[in-house]
């Protein structure tokens, strides 16, 4: 029995390439999987923070902001920087909320690897799968830590048989846990075919290495061999050595095999423990070294240049310059931008281009962050992540690069939002500062978005759900301190036509002088299928002059967005330019785009079909209460696609209009006796049912009767 007091003793940073010893990295899971309480005991173990902070408390570091720690979630992803021997580690957790599902989305843009946390008696969850998606969206390779295995009903061969038929993937674990629940008391090896046993209590940095349990030696032999089965896999010269002797095969042929086929995306390698009692996270930092990608394992970043031609960067130091801008965050003495670079370097005061905003930008001071605190850096370099001030023009999703060698990146899309609910400012001075703090709250959440309606005049504030615009609400209040009141949440509807429809727009005024002129015949096709708008130009023989074209289809798009007979924006449908006249002296750009914007409102003229967001639900409940649960979905016109077992619970999962879960968690708390827990994320569009569209058309003329409309 070898006892270890500490961990291995971190190496002296060495002459090792910067680049390849740089991981960075992001913290995805559900909600309560543990992802802060893993980053908090990954900043102890490294030695960034000296004490554990504990999300329960509201003590983290990374849930900085007031509301995360009054609320024990998190909110907004926060960034941060480890050490582990010749690794330097920049850690990013994002939230698990399906409200705040564009910080994983932005965070993932802009990450090498990830670390997904699943909790060790639910296994996969809802968003679990949302966030796994978001991930396969930028081929992000990924490793797994199944935690909470000291838990009552932990069971870590029933989470490895959710990854498997929940994320569609074959689970490869370097580890098996010894013992489960109380008797949760180490992990065995598969690589060293050891035992590490954790120290007494609560405290994981001493354990003692050990041999393997003699009740364990069958199993450990077993995953040994799949693992090492599964590695050579990734290379052909070792499969066949594989076949003909197993134990011709090194531990470091075995971890350079495991590492190819995480990076490559073919291998899910997973670790366990228990984040909360500080077991096994030394063992996952040393794996997020071993085997998650540096900057240098990565794809070049590809884009295009300032002529529309393809471009492309390496991560390299002597590259041309380029970043892209993941997050804004205001400060009263310059806004925070936060940025991924990808190649060349930038220092304090240098000037880079933003080519979305087609403007020159100077670079402030540069920080890399450690959650809420800020250290001040010269400059940054290829495969940093660094937060700037000083940059006046540059929002979400913007590329950064060199003056004289600009390129554009992919971008970051984020979902549209499917909640609304007005906001009135409760006094003059208040309406002056409001729709400054809206624009602001707008530049730091691309989901947050806010309108004037010009059917009511009120302020519309929209987001991803009631948690999202409660929160936007207190910080509105509270962090800002602006007093407001706020009207009912509404649902986001949208429209689309009912029928194919041609029209006959004829735009034609005369009112002394040079008149406007402007006649277009065009078919209206719903596309149902594909939310985008579509423009097909079909003119032959000129009858409309080419530089009138895209005035029709921009008035087309400004009448769909704002509505007709009610001010939901139309999707899916398909505008067919068929013929025209023009006039030499009366027609211009302004006359067609009111001919497009008058031959939309013609086309929908009681034509059209409202859309409600549907979500996918999850709701977890004790048996007892289950016959209640699925009477109440019932009531909320849920589609339950099956009814499923969970160690000591029932899982509904199905589809359910957003219309019909406002105040959903306090009705499910007092059904099951607060002991029911659920879960949404969007799952599309689809048309109401015609009893629903009475009541929305109803409820926009009572909206529009008390404004006086």
């Amino acid at each position: 029995m070898t006892t270890v007091a500490t961990p291995d003793k971190p190496r002296k940073k060495g002459k090792a390439p910067r680049l390849s010893m740089l991981r960075n990295i992001g913290i995805i899971a559900h909600i309560d999987a543990g992802k802060t309480t893993v980053s908090e005991r990954v900043l102890y173990y490294t030695g960034r923070t000296r004490s554990i902070g504990e999300t329960h408390d509201g003590a983290s570091v990374m849930d900085h902001l007031e509301e995360e720690r009054e609320r024990g979630i998190t909110i907004t992803s926060a960034a941060t920087s480890a050490t582990w021997g010749e690794y330097t580690i920049n850690i990013i957790d994002t939230p698990g909320h399906v409200d705040f599902t564009a910080e994983v989305e932005r965070s993932l843009r802009v990450l090498d690897g990830a670390v997904g946390v699943f909790d060790g008696v639910a296994g996969v969850e809802a968003q679990s799968e949302t966030v796994w998606r978001q991930a396969n969206k930028y081929e992000v390779p990924r490793i797994a830590f199944v935690n909470k295995l000291d838990r009552t009903g932990a069971d870590f061969n029933h989470c490895l048989e959710t990854i498997t038929s929940r994320l569609g993937v074959h689970p490869v674990p370097i580890m098996l846990p010894i013992g489960l629940e109380a008797d949760y008391v180490g992990n065995v090896d598969l690589l060293d075919m050891k035992a590490r046993v954790f120290g007494l209590g609560d405290d994981d940095t001493a354990f003692e290495v050990q041999e393997i349990p003699a009740n364990m030696v069958e199993a450990a032999t077993l995953a040994r061999h799949e693992m090492i089965e599964a590695a050579c896999m990734m290379d052909d010269d070792l499969l066949e050595r594989f076949l003909d002797d197993e134990g011709s095969i090194t531990r470091d042929e075995i971890v350079a095999a495991l590492r190819k086929g995480t990076i490559e995306g073919k291998l899910l390698l997973v670790l366990c423990g228990a984040a909360l009692r500080n077991k096994g996270v030394q063992a996952l930092i040393d794996a997020v070294c071993a085997y998650l990608p540096s900057p240098l394992d990565r794809p070049e970043v590809h884009g295009h240049d300032q002529h529309g031609e393809p471009a492309m960067r390496k991560a390299e130091d002597s590259e041309p310059f380029s970043a892209l801008a993941f997050k804004t965050v205001h400060d009263p003495n310059g806004d925070l931008t936060f940025c991924r670079v990808y190649s060349g370097t930038a220092e304090q005061g240098q000037q880079v281009y933003n080519t979305r905003a087609n403007k020159k930008e100077r670079f402030g001071r540069i920080y890399r962050m450690h959650a809420a605190s800020r250290e001040p850096m010269e400059k940054c370099e290829a495969g940093d992540i660094v937060a700037i001030i000083g940059l006046k023009d540059t929002n979400t999703g913007d590329t950064l690069s060199a003056i004289d060698h600009k390129i554009t990146l992919e971008s970051v899309d984020f979902p549209e939002p499917v909640i609304s609910m007005s906001i009135e400012p409760s006094s003059k001075g208040d309406r002056e500062k409001l729709s400054h703090v809206l624009a602001v709250l707008a530049k730091e959440d691309p989901t947050f978005t806010w309108f004037t309606d010009v059917a009511t005049s009120e302020t519309i504030i929209a987001g991803m759900g009631e948690l999202h615009l409660e929160i936007l609400r207190h910080r509105i209040t509270r962090d800002f301190k602006v007093g407001a009141t706020c009207g009912k949440p509404r649902v986001a509807y949208r429209q689309t036509l009912g029928r194919e429809v041609e029209i006959n727009a004829r735009h034609v005024k005369q009112t002394g002088g040079s008149g406007q002129f402007a006649v277009a015949k065009l078919r209206f096709v719903p596309t149902p299928e594909q939310a985008e708008f579509e423009f097909d130009d079909q003119i032959k023989g000129g009858s409309i002059p080419r530089e009138y074209i895209p005035s029709i289809n921009r008035g087309i798009v400004e009448q769909a967005v704002k509505g007709a007979q009610y001010p939901f924006p139309f999707v899916g449908f398909r505008a067919e330019l068929l013929d025209g006249k023009a006039h030499d002296v009366d027609s211009s750009e302004m006359a067609f785009q009111a001919c497009g914007r008058l031959s939309f409102r013609m086309a929908s003229d009681n034509n059209y079909q409202f859309l409600e967001p549907i979500m996918k639900i999850e709701v977890l409940v004790p048996e007892e209460y289950l016959g209640d649960a699925i009477g109440d979905l019932n009531s909320r016109r849920t589609q339950i696609a099956e009814i499923t077992d969970r160690l000591n619970v029932k899982v509904i999962t199905g589809r359910v209009p957003i219309a019909e879960m406002f105040n959903y968690s306090s009705r499910l708390r007092s059904l099951t006796a607060g002991r029911g827990t659920y879960s949404m994320e969007p799952d599309g569009y689809e048309a109401v049912p015609s009893s629903v569209a009475d009541d929305i058309r109803k409820e926009v003329e009572e909206l529009k009767k008390a404004q006086g409309k």
